[in-house]
């Protein structure tokens, strides 16, 4: 049953303010999902770009240790939030 059905129940009174709260949690755990979507499919063009390629290494060395540090730290942010095992913990 979708969130929005469940607000035009005649017994919504007794259930208001749970259903509210799942309706602001999984609305976190929509954007958060998203957010993780997009980074990804940047990370993977930063990762062969900054990680991969030797060229640009040489060329962008400041920038490709940067990007080397700031790699390290999302997968520890991704690591943390697997061993969670709880969508909506992480999310929020």
């Amino acid at each position: 049953m979708q969130i929005n059905n469940m607000l035009l129940s005649k017994y919504i009174g007794f259930f208001e303010k749970e259903v509210e709260q799942w309706k602001l949690d999984l609305g976190a755990v929509y954007d958060v999902v998203q957010l993780i979507g997009d980074v990804q499919k940047t990370w993977s063009f930063l990762e062969n770009l900054f990680i991969q390629s030797e060229e640009v290494k040489k060329d962008l060395p400041n920038e490709s240790l940067k990007f080397i540090t700031i790699d390290k730290n999302m997968k520890i942010i991704m690591d943390k939030g697997n061993k969670i095992k709880n969508v909506l913990r992480f999310c929020t």
